[in-house]
């Protein structure tokens, strides 16, 4: 599992662990693992470090000084290195004495160096800085894309949010980020996830430093393997869950068959399906159990899932059911035309667990803000849907982040998908895949993490670099279960 604490949290364990350390030692530690890496990438693009041209943009902080240190270590190398300061009076005192020591220099044409370089160095601003770049670091930050050079952002991209994911300005984007000592969101929080390339983590001994329970998680297989449920000999199709589906109306059937077709690779025991579209549902999957409605006469189910293509005329609320539903004592998905209905004491009554599953324009309508703040800060989206509902929030996007009402339980971000997901009827699949997995039994911070996961890693298979439609995501979710349960012990 990925984990990532919060800006304050990784400056208190570091106070700590300095003040175990001799002087320096923790920026020392951070240069050796940052030249390693660099050295690596510099050997897998040239097959050399000797020779090679590597530019630092060098900040005012410490950031600038992690920088400066591991490009001295690889003069020490043979690498040509120069220095670009962008406060030559408050540059790393020490970090510039060792790379002049090294046989660096400093740029007296920054442009010219630039344009030639291998290899520069982010260290601009780090984790401290807030509110996107300074004008004087945007022209450096431009040509050094330009040149070409693989960049490498040093604990995080310049310009980012560190907290938030946000990027309130001009940013880095690198090729690669080496971070320390553990993630921070906005590497794993779009849209400053984008800005920083593959991620490298730089193990200097913080860990013990840290909260036993992190702020952020993002599951990896092992994780995902562990939760997802697995039947017994003694299971039948009632023990292992059963999930309702209502989806689909007469505009939009195909609603019904997503989202049941999801369901059904969900991990429940059957699929009971509510709804108008239930011819276009049986022929499609069979092994349906159909109900014309409402959902209080279909039959006993453990979860419920709601939403996709009702539609949105005024007989929806009542003639689909979604008052029942959401009466009901059992854990509930909703999504799509299901989230138009919500009011948010009604959910926060219920006894059972509620999960929504906004994208970002329904969670804009939700919290009656503009969709561009939602997509510009994901995290304060979920959290405030979450805390002011009282539900689970699983919000979608190119960062998928599952939010628990209860504000000390970390925020998962999930990391699989695919550009190609953005596809119609994907949301569907997610909905009836989580609403399984909610029937299983898992709470609904598993179940949306899950799915999320599953769903997201199902598209990859699919895809493989080309476009894909919603039922080949739902096709290769058996691939995605096994691919993630090869991981178990």
């Amino acid at each position: 599992m990925r984990i990532a604490y919060s800006v304050e949290t990784v400056r208190n364990a570091e106070r700590e662990l300095m003040a175990r350390l001799p002087e320096g030692a923790l920026m020392q530690r951070a240069a050796h693992g940052l030249a390693v890496a660099c050295a690596g990438l510099l050997r897998d693009l040239l097959g050399r470090v000797y020779g090679a041209r590597v530019v630092v943009l060098a900040g005012s902080g410490d950031n600038g000084g992690d920088a400066l240190y591991a490009a001295a270590r690889l003069a020490r190398r043979g690498a040509g290195v120069t220095a670009v300061l962008l406060a030559p009076d408050r540059a790393h005192a020490g970090g510039l004495a060792a790379l002049r020591g090294a046989g660096g220099r400093v740029a007296d044409d920054s442009s010219a160096v630039l344009a030639a370089a291998d290899l520069v160095l982010d260290g601009i601003t780090g984790i401290g800085g807030h509110g996107g770049l300074r004008p004087d670091a945007v022209p450096l930050v431009r040509a050094a894309r330009d040149s070409g050079a693989v960049v490498v952002a040093v604990d995080l991209p310049s310009g980012v949010e560190a907290d938030s994911g946000e990027v309130a300005g001009e940013a880095v984007r690198a090729d690669v980020t080496v971070t320390f000592g553990t993630y921070k969101p906005g590497l794993l929080i779009d849209p400053a996830r984008e800005h920083a390339g593959a991620v490298r983590l730089v193990d200097i001994g913080l860990r013990p430093y840290l909260p036993a329970v992190p702020e952020f998680e993002a599951l990896q297989h092992e994780d995902v393997a562990r939760l997802l449920p697995v039947p017994t000999g003694e299971s039948d199709k009632y023990r292992r869950g059963v999930v309702g589906i209502v989806a689909g109306s007469a505009r939009y059937p195909g609603a019904a068959v997503l989202a049941v077709a999801g369901a059904l690779h969900g991990g429940a025991g059957a699929v009971r399906y509510v709804g108008p579209g239930g011819d276009a549902v049986i022929a499609r999957f069979p092994e349906t159990l159909v109900h014309e409605g409402p959902p209080s006469k279909a039959g006993r189910v453990q979860a419920w899932a709601i939403g996709p293509g009702l539609g949105e005329g005024p007989e929806v609320g009542e003639g689909h059911g979604v008052a029942e539903v959401l009466a009901s004592d059992v854990p509930i998905l909703v999504d799509a035309d299901g989230l138009r209905l919500l009011d948010a004491a009604t959910v926060r009554g219920r006894t059972a667990p509620t999960l929504l599953t906004p994208h970002a324009g329904e969670a804009a309508a939700l919290l009656g803000v503009p969709r561009e703040e939602v997509e510009s800060a994901r995290l304060t989206a979920v959290r405030e849907l979450a805390s002011r509902y009282g539900a689970t929030v699983l919000l979608k996007g190119s960062t998928t982040l599952i939010a628990d009402p209860d504000k000390d339980v970390p925020v998962r971000v999930n990391p699989t998908g695919t550009p190609w997901l953005a596809t119609a009827g994907s949301g569907d699949i997610l909905s009836g895949l989580s609403g399984a997995l909610l029937a299983t039994g898992l709470p609904p911070r598993d179940a949306a993490s899950m799915g999320a996961y599953l769903h997201g890693l199902s598209a990859r298979l699919a895809s493989k670099g080309a476009p894909i439609s919603a039922l080949d995501v739902a096709a290769h979710l058996p691939d995605a279960w096994r691919n993630v349960t090869s991981a178990r012990p």
